[in-house]
């Protein structure tokens, strides 16, 4: 699945991971992906399962219900140098880097299953987190085979 730079997002700041996953749904509404119904899904989804992966990243998806609201298979990866926090106040689960999903029948699974592999690494993570222009970031991404 080809990455959009206009869907690629860097230095984004949130005091919470509801306001980071509306952002991130919101840029998959805003590109055409998905329908504003998604959005809510997303948080839902989060309530139901944390989104959060660990390695510093979180995949914000909407629920199997939500997939009628989806138009098209889209990712937005957010970075969030100063981290936003998944877990609670006792057990901080912190992310620097947000991949934002909706996928068309099953192909986001795939997008899962490649991002996964990619961050399975921390040091891709960390190279991700730091990464300073759009197209630095789809070169990371597209290096995983």
């Amino acid at each position: 699945m080809e990455l959009q730079q206009e869907l690629i997002q860097l230095n984004q700041t949130f005091a919470t991971k509801e306001e980071a996953i509306r952002f991130c749904g919101q840029k998959l509404a805003d590109a055409g992906h998905v329908n504003e119904a998604y959005i809510e899904a997303m948080i839902e989804r989060n309530e139901e399962l944390s989104v959060y992966m660990g390695n510093f990243i979180a995949i914000p998806h909407g629920t199997d219900a939500a997939k009628k609201e989806v138009h098209s298979s889209g990712i937005t990866i957010v970075q969030v140098p100063a981290g936003v926090n998944f877990g609670t106040e006792a057990d901080p689960k912190i992310a620097t880097v947000l991949f934002g999903i909706a996928g068309l029948g099953d192909e986001h699974l795939e997008i899962i299953q490649k991002i996964s592999i990619f961050c399975a690494d921390v040091d891709n993570v960390v190279k991700l987190a730091d990464a300073q222009s759009k197209e630095e970031v789809v070169a990371l991404l597209n290096s995983v085979g």
